[in-house]
């Protein structure tokens, strides 16, 4: 790969179905190609200030299929699988001494994506994230310098299919983006990979919510945000005048006073910018320039600082600017899910009593797993401290402390 490049490169990873979905098939299954990927991509950047891009797109067979539907019935899988991604990356970026979401470092961002899928009833096909068909993938208006796929039987058709996806204008160029990586021995595929859950309720959730204080927006807020959009339910083509809403809340300024290294804290608005430029990236999927439509609300009472980006017609983020441990969970009726970490599975139990205080409804919890430091550093040789200071705000934060003062 160059390494005179004046811009910082985007690249595209194809990670076929894995052997399971548990942090330790996944590490055995990819732990190289993930390695060599996020060296190539990192190398020239060594000393600068850019930031690479690297979308990790993981083919799941029939995942857009109708027994997938509602998510619900899917989420605790796809989150964990999405958890042991993040991990992996993480251990990886901390055992090679690789910036994450910072200055000369990579910005990981990761998204599901079905290679079977046959657009007849409807279900077959997505333009919109983190769940998506591989023609999609291939048709967006994405433009990738790097296409780095897996060097094995499963690898290499994956990667066919893609290319045969590609639109003609674009199939030369792209194709000459393609780069075989490390990889593993062909492995085994359980049929079905993915078992959807059929205690879980049939309901769809089209309002979710989720919290946070997002400040310097790392993995560990990157799960979080892609597992709420795997809770909300992708409108029908029966459904055109409804909305998908995803209402997040971030922490005002006021509530972070306290925090370590209050010094280099991000304001509101870095912080809601950082997570509406993720959002965007894991979800906008189309195949035409789009520019989200954003409206800044503000209004006397609680939650009543507000912006509103709708991506697309169907699809609406709200950043909400909260000052309490709720925020609009207990203002808003409407929302009917909320997105948690198990760390914070207390709070969800919270916001559902203040609910029920008003008569209303309690909302479905949805709970995702934490990044496994413990695991993931045993499991590449390096030390829980080096893992943490890849997904910890607080480590990050210190880290620009001390740079600050050379």
């Amino acid at each position: 790969m160059a390494s005179n490049r004046t811009s910082p490169s985007s690249a595209l990873l194809l990670l076929p179905p894995p052997p399971s979905f548990s942090f330790g098939s996944v590490k055995d299954a990819f732990e190289p190609s993930v390695s060599d990927a996020l060296t190539r991509l990192s190398e020239p950047l060594d000393g600068s200030n850019h930031i690479a891009t690297l979308d990790l797109a993981l083919a799941i067979p029939d995942l857009l299929s109708p027994s997938c539907r509602p998510r619900a019935r899917v989420f605790a899988t796809l989150q964990h699988y999405l958890t042991s991604i993040y991990t992996l990356i993480g251990a990886v970026c901390a055992a090679r001494n690789i910036e994450l979401d910072s200055p000369g470092g990579i910005d990981a961002r990761v998204v599901f994506v079905d290679y079977t899928a046959a657009d007849q009833t409807g279900f077959g096909s997505s333009q919109f994230g983190p769940i998506l068909d591989l023609q999609s993938l291939a048709t967006s208006k994405r433009s990738w310098d790097y296409i780095f796929h897996l060097n094995n039987t499963t690898g290499k058709a994956l990667t066919s299919t893609f290319v045969s996806s590609l639109p003609a204008q674009s199939k030369e160029r792209m194709a000459a983006s393609l780069q075989a990586i490390s990889s593993k021995p062909d492995w085994t595929i359980p049929q079905p990979l993915l078992v959807p859950d059929e205690q879980q309720p049939l309901t769809p959730h089209y309002s979710v919510a989720v919290g946070g204080t997002f400040d310097h927006l790392h993995v560990g807020h990157k799960l979080l945000l892609t597992a709420t959009m795997l809770a909300s339910e992708p409108l029908g083509q029966a459904d055109p005048d409804s909305e998908r809403l995803l209402t997040v809340g971030v922490s005002c300024d006021a509530l972070l006073a306290n925090k370590k290294y209050a010094e280099v804290l991000e304001s509101w608005e870095e912080r809601f910018q950082g997570a509406s430029s993720f959002l965007t990236a894991i979800t906008d999927f189309s195949p035409g320039p789009n520019a989200p439509r954003v409206e800044r609300v503000s209004v006397p009472g609680p939650n009543g600082n507000f912006v509103r980006v709708q991506v697309q017609p169907s699809l609406t983020f709200k950043f909400v600017e909260i000052s309490d441990p709720f925020g609009p969970t207990i203002t808003e009726k409407s929302i009917t899910a909320l997105v948690v970490s198990k760390e914070t599975h207390a709070g969800g139990i919270a916001v559902n009593g203040e609910r029920a205080k008003q008569g209303w409804k309690g909302l479905a919890i949805f709970e995702v797993d934490v990044l496994h430091s413990g695991d993931a550093a045993a499991a590449t040789a390096t030390d829980v401290e080096s893992f943490d200071s890849k997904i910890s705000s607080t480590e990050i934060r210190r880290r620009r402390m001390d740079r600050a003062k050379v």
